[in-house]
């Protein structure tokens, strides 16, 4: 990927360039599903971490679990999840606005004070057009959009995902390599400075 494609992931709405990984290893939990497509999402989020070289761990020695994934059918149905509300201030008008906007996902990330991700929230809203998916391609892009905090407008339009002959889905290679550039030690866990996707687009070169 050209430098210029790299700053489009990373440029917000806002026109900020904001890149961060996470600092820690992560801990997932899921709620809303049942037990095939739990092991499905953590498989998921497993193969990314190994992408990006992250470890995962049992629990977060700060959080307890610092990924948690949730699924359900109606918005309202977060502002009605024990102490929910505890864990993401403002969570009632957050709801009432993703509903008005008819949203089917959303994520919430928390930093640590050098600006790595230390936490993540991930909703799912199963509408038809999420339910008519296959539970892979939603754990698999949900896992992707997670490993880093892409620009929020990075794949409005294009998927990170690729079809596969055998009707499966798998991660582009060319997202496949920023994430494994990002996370390579020399680059710094978080940076807001364009001149870092110069950086990226040279670390990619390097590890291909």
């Amino acid at each position: 990927m050209e430098h210029q494609e790299i700053e489009a992931l990373f440029r917000r709405a806002d026109d900020s360039y904001l890149c961060a990984r996470w600092g820690r290893p992560i801990a997932p939990v899921v709620f809303g599903v049942e037990e095939k497509t739990l092991s499905v999402v953590k498989g998921a989020v497993e193969a990314v971490c190994v992408l990006a070289g992250l470890e995962m761990a049992e629990t977060d020695p700060e959080l307890g679990s610092n990924l948690m994934v949730f699924f359900f059918r109606e918005w309202r149905e977060l502002t009605e999840t024990p102490n929910l509300d505890q864990l993401i201030p403002d969570l009632e008008p957050l709801v009432a606005r993703l509903d008005a906007a008819d949203a089917s996902q959303y994520r919430l990330f928390r930093f640590d004070p050098a600006g790595a991700i230390k936490a993540a929230f991930v909703f799912v809203r199963m509408d038809d057009a999420m339910a008519a998916l296959p539970a892979e391609t939603i754990a698999l892009s949900q896992a992707v959009q997670t490993i880093l905090l892409w620009s929020d407008r990075a794949f409005a339009e294009i998927s990170p995902l690729a079809g596969t002959p055998g009707g499966g889905v798998v991660l582009k290679p060319e997202i496949a390599g920023v994430i494994r550039a990002a996370y390579d030690p020399v680059l710094p866990s978080a940076a807001s400075d364009p001149s870092h996707a110069l950086r990226l687009a040279a670390r990619i070169g390097a590890l291909s």
